[in-house]
Order: C-alpha cells, then sequence, then structure tokens
C-alpha cells in the first residue's frame, strides 16, 4: 500500500473522530499498512486498539483479532460499530455464540463486509473454524494481551503457545503484537514464540506522572478503604481482591457503609457480571470490587483510584491493573495494601505446581516484595523492572512525598558487590543477604555456605538491610537479574569498576510493614460498652428523651435504646441517620423507627456548644450470621423443638437461648411462640410479658427477684424476654 499518499490524520477524523494522534500510534499504523510485522508495548490508556482498527479499514480482506476475553471482544466490537453505520464491520467468534448467530459472522465475514473478527485463542483452534479461516482474505493477525504468551508474564495462557503454528496453517499475514506490560525477558519471549524476530519495536514509556502510588500497612483495611473513598465521594474506582470471597464481603461491608459498590469476579453468572460491569461503565455505582478478571480492555477513562487490598502475584499485573486508573491524563491514585502474611498465602498456592512454574511464581513474588517494601520512589522501581531508567524522582508517590531516612552506604555496597563476586555470580539476593546477615537457612547449610568466610560478615544488619543494599544495586546499575535463571544477580560493568574504585552512595532506609503495630490512630473507635459516655450532659439528655418518647409510646425506655447505645453516641455525636446507625445496638429499623428525635437532639447540642465531632465514624460491619445461627433462625423458622436444634448443635438449652437472644439483639425477628405456648402456662406468659412491658430494667435477676423464683424459672422469663424483645424492639 502507498502510505505516503495517505492522508492519515484525515482518515482518523472521519472515521474515529480524533483530531490527532496519540504517541506513536501514527508511526504503528503506517508500519501495519505496510504489510511489515510490529510489535507494540503500551501503557494502557496508550490506545493500542487505534493501532490495529484503523489500518483493518483500509487493507482489502479481514483483520484478525486473537483477544482472551470475552467481555473484552464484547466492548471492542461495540465501539467500532459505534464509529461504523454498518454493524458488519465488526463480528466476534467465540463460545457465546449460538449457531445462527455464528451462521451470520461466516456470511458477513465471507461477503468481505466484516473488516475486524475478534476470535478467543481456544476458538481459534477448533478445526471448524480454522478450516473456515482458510477460506477467508486475511489482511493481518493482531494478538492483543501478547503477555499471555510468555510464562514470565503475569496471565500466562497455555493456549497462547499455539497460535503461531495456527496462523501458519490458516494463512501468512503480517501481524501486530500488543501489550500494556513486558518486562525484556517476556518481549523476547513474545517476539520467538510469535516467530517475528524482525518485527519493528514501538515502545512508549511506562511513565504516567498523574498517577499517584503508595503502599499502606494493612492495618484494619475496610476502615481505611471506606475513609479513602468517603474523602473521595462519587468518584469511580476499582478495589482488586485476591479471593472470590474476599470480594463478595468487601463489596457488602461497602454497600452497608452508604457506598455504591458492586462485586464482580469469574464464579459470578455471566448476565451479573456484565449487568455490574455496565452499571460501573455507566455511572450507577461508584466502585467494583474484583478480582483480576475485571478491567481488561475496559475503557472507562475516568477511574480516579485503583486499590489493591491484596498485594499482586506479580509487578506486571499490578502495573496493568493500577494503569486503569486516571487513563484521561486526570487524577489517578493506586493505593496498595501490604502484609507479609498475604505474601505467605501466596506462597502456599504456589505449592503442589511443576517446580519450574513455582520457581517463576517465587521469582515474580520476590519482585513485588522488593517494590512494596523499597523507600525508593515507586516508578522508578516499577520503571527499572519493565527495563525503562527514570532519571529523576518522579516526586508524586509516597515515598518522595514522606521520604525515609538516607545514610551513606559505600561500605554495604562494598560488601555486597563482593559477595556476589566471590560466589562466581551464581545466587539471588535472598541467598546473598542470608549469608552477609549470618543466617543459617537450609540452602546455605546445604551450600556449606555457612562455612564461608563471607558467613556473618554482615551481622551488624539483619537480612531485610541487604535485601534493601541489593535493591539499591539494581536501581544505580551496579547488579544486574538474569530471569533466564530465576533472578541469579550478576554484577554489571558499572558493578565491576565500583568494586575497583567505590564511590560515595546514598542508602534509603527501606519499610518494615511486617513490624507495624496497629496504632491509636489506625485501632477501630471502641463502641460504647457500658464503661461510661463521653460527654455526661449529653448522655443525661439522651435518657431525658428516651424516656419522654417511652412515655409517649407505651414502651419501656430500654425498647427504643439500651444504655450502651446512648453512652456511645454521646461518645461520637452522630447527626444522621446514617451515622446513627453505626451506633452500638442500633440496626437500620430502629434508626428508621426512633432515631430521629435523637440525631435532631445531638445536631442541636454539637451546634450550640460548638462540638467538634470525631472525623471517622466507626465502619458499620456487616452482621456475619455463623452457620449455627443460620441453622438456629431456619429451624425456628420451621418450628422445631428448640430441645432438638439444642441437641442437634450439641448446645445445653441455656447456651441456645444465649445464642437466640443475640440474634434478636442484631437486629433479627425471631417467632418462638410456637414453642413458648407449648411449655409455659398461658397466665405465665402474660405476667412476665407485663413485667416487661413496665419495667426500667430487661435483668433476668431483677424479673426473678420480682416475680419470685418460686413461681417461675430463670429459662421461662429469658424465653418471654426473647418475645418481647423481638416484638416491640424489632
Amino acid at each position: 500500500m502507498d502510505v505516503k499518499n495517505l492522508n492519515l490524520s484525515k482518515i482518523l477524523q472521519k472515521n474515529f473522530g480524533f483530531d490527532t494522534y496519540k504517541g506513536e500510534q501514527e508511526e504503528i499504523i503506517k508500519n501495519v499498512l505496510e504489510g511489515k510485522d510490529s510489535f507494540v508495548l503500551m501503557p494502557t490508556g496508550g490506545g493500542k486498539s487505534l493501532t490495529y482498527q484503523l489500518p483493518s479499514l483500509l487493507i482489502e480482506g479481514t483483520a484478525i483479532v486473537i483477544s482472551p476475553l470475552i467481555a473484552l471482544m464484547k466492548n471492542q466490537v461495540d465501539a467500532m460499530r459505534g464509529y461504523n453505520e454498518d454493524d458488519s464491520v465488526a463480528h466476534f467468534m467465540n463460545s457465546s455464540l449460538n449457531k445462527t448467530q455464528l451462521k451470520q459472522v461466516r456470511e458477513d465475514v465471507k461477503n468481505g463486509k466484516t473488516k475486524l473478527l475478534y476470535v478467543a485463542p481456544e476458538s481459534l483452534t477448533k478445526e471448524e473454524n480454522t478450516e473456515f479461516l482458510k477460506s477467508v482474505k486475511i489482511s493481518f493477525y493482531a494478538i492483543d494481551e501478547a503477555h499471555c504468551i510468555s510464562e514470565w508474564g503475569h496471565d500466562f495462557r497455555p493456549e497462547y503457545r499455539k497460535i503461531r503454528p495456527i496462523i501458519n496453517e490458516i494463512g501468512r499475514a503480517p501481524i501486530i503484537a500488543l501489550t500494556a506490560t513486558a518486562t525484556p525477558k517476556v518481549q523476547h519471549d513474545i517476539l520467538k514464540n510469535l516467530d517475528i524476530p524482525d518485527a519493528t519495536v514501538f515502545k512508549a514509556s511506562f511513565f504516567r506522572p498523574n498517577l499517584y502510588y503508595e503502599v499502606r500497612p494493612k492495618v484494619n483495611p475496610e476502615k481505611q478503604i471506606i475513609k479513602f473513598i468517603k474523602e473521595n465521594k462519587g468518584k469511580s474506582g476499582i478495589i482488586y481482591c485476591l479471593s472470590r470471597k474476599k470480594v463478595e464481603e468487601l463489596a457488602e461491608v461497602l454497600q452497608v457503609n452508604g457506598i455504591k459498590a458492586l462485586a464482580y469476579h469469574a464464579g459470578m453468572d455471566s448476565k451479573t457480571r456484565s449487568s455490574h460491569q455496565d452499571m460501573f461503565l455507566m455511572e450507577e455505582v461508584d466502585v467494583i470490587v474484583a478480582t483480576i478478571a475485571f478491567g481488561m480492555g475496559i475503557d472507562k477513562p475516568d477511574v480516579r483510584f485503583v486499590i489493591h487490598y491484596d498485594i499482586p502475584k506479580s509487578l506486571e499485573g499490578y502495573y496493568q491493573e493500577t494503569g486503569r486508573a486516571g487513563r484521561d491524563g486526570g487524577e489517578g491514585k493506586c493505593i496498595t495494601f501490604y502484609s507479609y502474611k498475604d505474601i505467605q498465602k501466596l506462597e502456599k498456592f504456589m505449592q503442589g505446581k511443576p517446580v519450574a512454574e513455582q520457581e517463576i511464581g517465587k521469582q515474580l513474588l520476590l519482585e513485588t516484595i522488593a517494590y512494596a517494601e523499597t523507600s525508593v520512589c515507586r516508578p522508578k522501581v516499577l520503571l527499572n523492572y519493565f527495563g525503562e531508567k527514570l532519571e529523576e524522582d518522579c516526586g508524586n508517590c509516597d515515598n518522595c512525598l514522606n521520604p525515609k531516612m538516607k545514610f551513606e552506604g559505600k561500605d554495604y555496597m562494598l560488601k555486597l558487590l563482593k559477595a556476589v563476586k566471590e560466589l562466581d555470580e551464581q545466587y539471588k539476593s535472598d541467598h546473598i543477604a542470608n549469608i552477609l546477615a549470618g543466617n543459617a537457612t537450609s540452602a546455605i547449610k546445604s551450600f556449606k555456605h555457612d562455612k564461608s568466610e563471607l558467613f556473618g560478615s554482615g551481622s551488624e544488619k539483619d537480612v531485610k538491610f541487604w535485601e534493601s543494599v541489593a535493591r539499591h544495586a539494581l536501581i544505580n546499575y551496579l547488579l544486574e537479574k538474569d530471569i533466564d535463571q530465576y533472578g541469579i544477580l550478576k554484577l554489571t560493568e558499572k558493578g565491576k569498576k565500583f568494586i575497583k574504585k567505590p564511590y560515595s552512595i546514598e542508602i534509603t532506609e527501606a519499610h518494615r510493614y511486617e513490624e507495624t503495630e496497629e496504632t491509636e490512630e489506625d485501632a477501630p473507635l471502641k463502641q460504647g460498652s457500658g464503661s461510661g459516655a463521653g460527654d455526661e450532659i449529653l448522655f443525661k439528655m439522651l435518657k431525658g428523651l428516651r424516656k419522654d418518647m417511652a412515655k409517649k409510646l407505651g414502651v419501656p425506655p430500654y425498647v427504643i435504646f439500651q444504655d450502651p447505645s446512648l453512652e456511645d453516641m454521646a461518645t461520637r455525636y452522630p447527626v444522621t441517620l446514617e451515622e446513627l446507625v453505626s451506633i452500638q445496638g442500633v440496626g437500620q429499623g430502629k434508626a428508621e423507627k426512633y432515631g430521629k428525635e435523637f440525631i435532631k437532639l445531638i445536631a442541636e447540642y454539637v451546634e450550640e456548644f460548638n462540638i467538634d465531632r470525631p472525623q471517622d465514624l466507626v465502619v458499620k460491619s456487616v452482621v456475619k450470621k455463623s452457620g449455627v445461627k443460620v441453622y438456629i433462625i431456619q429451624n425456628i423458622d420451621r418450628k422445631v423443638n428448640l430441645e432438638d436444634i439444642a441437641k442437634v448443635k450439641g448446645l445445653t438449652m441455656s447456651e441456645l437461648l444465649t445464642e437466640i437472644e443475640a440474634i434478636i439483639n442484631a437486629g433479627t425477628k425471631l417467632n418462638i411462640d410456637y414453642y413458648i405456648d407449648q411449655t409455659i402456662d398461658e397466665e405465665n406468659i402474660e405476667e412476665i410479658y407485663d413485667y416487661f412491658s413496665e419495667s426500667e430494667t430487661d435483668s433476668v435477676d431483677d424479673a426473678l427477684a420480682e416475680l419470685g423464683e418460686d413461681n417461675f424459672t430463670e429459662e421461662e422469663i429469658r424465653l418471654v424476654r426473647i418475645k418481647f424483645m423481638s416484638e416491640m424492639a424489632n
């Protein structure tokens, strides 16, 4: 194709409505139009899809786009159809299509109407599809998410390894491979596996100056997340968790705390997943809590924050996920919670996998740990990992904005580099660190390095310190990692020169997250527990209001709110129903039924006395009904004898009543009339019920003393009190 005579700017404007190309988009498009192989490494939001969408409209035939996710295909096909009058311009071919739909796709492709055909790698390998595509004029192949080819990539897919043989079978055509994340090792794997060694390589910078990176200790993460979201009200965000269970739990916690959030994971049915994704894109919800299944190819430019509840398995995955923030060039906050316990969990997941896979997984995890614990500029560490050098600190990450203490590291660096040299550049950083610190691990003993003169030569410092020195050596290009040998340290020319002629080098203290303890500031605010109110004057006023209301409604005061609830109110000054719901012993029902007068009184009191309220109310947690409680509720609903329920669960009758009381106090209504009517005389039921209707206290001991231990048992009083509280308080 004669690319020189094409007005690509005009074509861009006509077909996609943009005035100018971003970065190297135009050069990549020219390369594709000239029929050359291309390798495109462009961060999320850089506009990769345009580099194959536009050429497909200009070249004769159909472009085959190999993509790993059905949701991603659908989004891109919809987007392409949005730019074109004819819907047949783009199709996808995957397992979601029925026979009629598949027949229509094939007809449109055969008739030359379809310029872009998205295919899952699994669909590509099916013989019927391969045979069909052999009869099609193919303009070029686009391999999206090409990092899936490499075992060193964060999302390795074995079926991606089969792409090149299938292409050879269908018929050769130019290839464009695209990815948002790839280390030099992964880049090499992609080019080798696709057999495109002479491809023109286009690499955009990985540096995104609008993104703010922060790693926080994982202390009360739910509380920190809720506080952060409320401080960024109305902004869109994604929260990533490693397990489906945590996704659902966290989404529920956010919902009960008044945050518009939904869950998303591969275990949900596709209809629900699509619905939740669409609600997020249409801004009907602010936050999606998801596993890493969410986000690939999601074109939402104004995601303002990405939170990692769990540390990711690799820096590649982490970079791609955080890259979904601020794609429009606006604000993007990337916050990660880190705990060494999470690392130990991830290591356990690797057990039982093939040895080579375990080695790769461990090495990727070590890179993530190094990133989390470093006190160096975070983008600098990330870019170094991807083979790019950032000369200056970013000035916009937690480490740059809150720098840790620096110290002269020349002697430490020299000791580390000499150790690498003396051990013939055959070991990883953790091994070298253990030798210097004098830590006799099983690996150290097996190589007899505990007998070496090097062993313990740096024992004045611990393993974490020496690992930090190794990270500084890598960032300063004194050492490099041989990825093919799972991260073995090698001296660079610069490192060899340093040994001969050492010079001053600054080292920054590393973070010590595993030693972080819960501080007063981090600790959850304690709810009132009978230990006294924070504001005695307000507490007395609230008691007065409760008494007046109880008189007016004809119920005992404790039915409205018990003392611990009033104490909590007098400590935390709730002035909205939402805040009142987070007070001890106040559920949604009670807040709506009795709360308005109380928050009105508190609001007036706060304003009159200019009270500084606690800024961070207690996070309302989801009531976790244990298996026992669920069993009790279900069987009481079925009117099963209480003795039988207790027997099945191995409880005494007293223990069962305690469980039922806890359920009632949490706001769940239970009807045990069927059991009470069988076991207690009607007159006795009425007498106990009347007592609680008039009593100022719900104490069982007081009731026994008043009604007489000779006439009633403790069990009878507790049973009728359960009936009373369920009917009156709930």
